[in-house]
């Protein structure tokens, strides 16, 4: 087996993120209990020069203790290739940006791992990808047009709308069939994005939960139920959705075996999907959460097992 000896992380600086609730912080703690090198870089000391893939990155130390949780190393320039593992972790926005370093860390991948593959990262954006099983999904709308957008809701109802390359359930409404503001809505979404917005059928079976659900190399391996706020219809749990213990339904095991092969297709080591009731809204390829809650209540190890896998795959 090849030996893992040097993991390079790419996210969004350590300084910035809660511990009780990051996966990525879970995920680099597991790689340091292991033995292996940590170092940390964001996204915008990323480079290339004359082909060769680097970072300006510190070697990182992390500790389990709020508001003391890491240590930085000097900055040294590091050629990527030299790294046994990279992980892609920065949160959206899944913009030119984030596409970006998808091209640059496709140079060294796959001799250098990048979880999750890059190429397919880029080609997979999270709510365009779960539309590849349109059957297992609520009715859903993509456009920019307000007139197809009026029709749609006047066809379901209450509808969601949402942008089609945001995260953490930034600028999502839901848009009742009176809403006086739909107008005031979609005039916004124009001035604010560029691309198309993405309109969904409204599952009232929120207000019990939007279920997360971890698959590590095509498999489910945990859950978390996740209930919104009285006050909103976001389930994510940094606008105010609580955290509860759940088990998968049968409806939610026949999902996780139909798009399994998918994830292993593409190569995916670490998934999260998003389900409603009997639907899958989002596929999660970028930097999906949930791991410390997981374990939190009880269930897996999802970081030890994540990590079983990646040592797999360098295999």
């Amino acid at each position: 087996m090849a030996k893992i000896t040097n993991v390079a992380v790419q996210m969004d600086h350590v300084s910035s993120i809660n511990i009780a609730g990051d996966s990525t912080f879970a995920m680099s703690l597991e790689a340091q209990a292991r033995g292996y090198r940590l170092f940390h870089y964001t996204p915008n000391q990323l480079g290339m020069r004359d082909g060769r893939v680097f970072a300006v990155a510190q070697p990182m130390e992390l500790r389990d203790v709020k508001g003391d949780h890491y240590t930085l190393g000097e900055p040294e320039r590091i050629d990527l290739a030299t790294m046994d593992v990279v992980l892609l972790r920065q949160d959206p926005p899944f913009d030119m940006a984030y596409i970006t370093s998808t091209h640059l860390l496709e140079r060294v991948h796959p001799k250098t791992l990048v979880v999750n593959d890059p190429a397919w990262v880029r080609n997979s954006p999270e709510k365009i990808f779960v539309t590849e099983f349109a059957d297992l999904m609520p009715q859903t709308l993509i456009t920019r047009d307000p007139a197809e957008i009026a029709r749609f809701r006047d066809e379901m109802g209450d509808i969601i709308l949402k942008p089609l390359y945001g995260n953490g359930g930034a600028g999502v409404f839901h848009s009742a069939r009176d809403d006086r503001n739909f107008t005031s809505l979609i005039e916004m979404f124009h001035q604010m994005f560029r691309e198309p917005f993405i309109a969904q059928a409204y599952l009232p079976a929120v207000r019990k939960g939007d279920k997360r659900i971890i698959l590590v190399d095509g498999e489910p391996v945990g859950a978390i139920n996740r209930v919104p706020a009285e006050t909103d219809s976001r389930s994510n749990m940094h606008v105010g959705g609580r955290a509860e213990p759940t088990e998968l339904t049968a409806r939610e095991k026949e999902i996780c075996s139909r798009i399994g092969p998918a994830l292993k297709e593409r190569g995916f080591l670490l998934v999260g999907i998003d389900v409603i009731g009997d639907y899958m809204t989002e596929i999660n390829v970028t930097s999906p959460t949930g791991i410390r809650e997981v374990k939190k209540f009880g269930g897996a190890d999802i970081a030890s097992l994540l990590w079983d896998a990646i040592e797999r795959k360098r295999a």
